[in-house]
């Protein structure tokens, strides 16, 4: 059985701005840093194998705080990183709903109906092909063991739309996905099992 760790980057400078990142990238806040140690701390006993994160600045920083002193691997996968948002890159969700709020609605509520094309963003349904082929590749390489991986909000999403069969409509069905939480799902070889989602239990210590 393989245990596929999952997380999200701690928060960053944008995050507490209200600023959609994508690919674009934002340093981790003292409080995300400080998140990120405590996942670590939580995770220490955990053999992991390999971490892999997505290349983006705020998820590597994140990963390198969650291994601590540890010996282990970190490897970038450029599948890993988050939905690119074209145009909204940068910008508060005050400002992006000033030019295109509809579409920006769309998104977080009506997923099925969003449209990527008004700015030059990347469509839902190619971000979630690659998500899929990112993660079937990393995971082709066990039989068993553990493994974490550093992504993003939407991203990780995708990975649970994916790994629960989720139609579009429902992708965003769960709880949101927060900076270091904690989501664990297991592959026997043949299907998955999600055991928990977004969990912040460590923030509690």
């Amino acid at each position: 059985m393989l245990n596929i760790y999952i997380t999200r980057h701690g928060e960053t400078k944008w995050n507490r701005e209200n600023r959609l990142q994508g690919w674009k990238d934002s340093p981790l806040t003292k409080k995300g840093s400080e998140h990120a140690i405590l996942l670590g701390k939580r995770l220490a006993d955990i053999p992991f194998q390999t971490i892999y994160t997505s290349p983006s600045g705020r998820a590597v920083q994140t990963a390198k705080l969650i291994r601590l002193e540890r010996d282990i691997p970190i490897v970038q996968e450029e599948g890993l990183k988050e939905l690119n948002f074209g145009e909204w890159e940068g910008k508060t969700r005050e400002e992006i709903g000033q030019i295109n709020g509809k579409e920006y609605e769309n998104f977080w509520t009506s997923p099925h109906k969003y449209d990527h094309r008004s700015h030059r963003g990347e469509s839902l349904q190619d971000f979630q092909e690659r998500i899929r082929l990112a993660l079937m590749n990393i995971i082709s390489d066990y039989v068993d063991g553990n493994i974490l991986i550093v992504s993003h909000a939407v991203a990780i999403r995708a990975m649970l739309a994916f790994c629960l069969n989720l139609t579009t409509e429902k992708f965003w069905a769960g709880p949101f996905i927060q900076g270091t939480s904690l989501t664990i799902i297991k592959w026997d070889g043949t299907q998955f099992a999600v055991e928990k989602i977004g969990d912040m239990s460590h923030l509690d210590q």
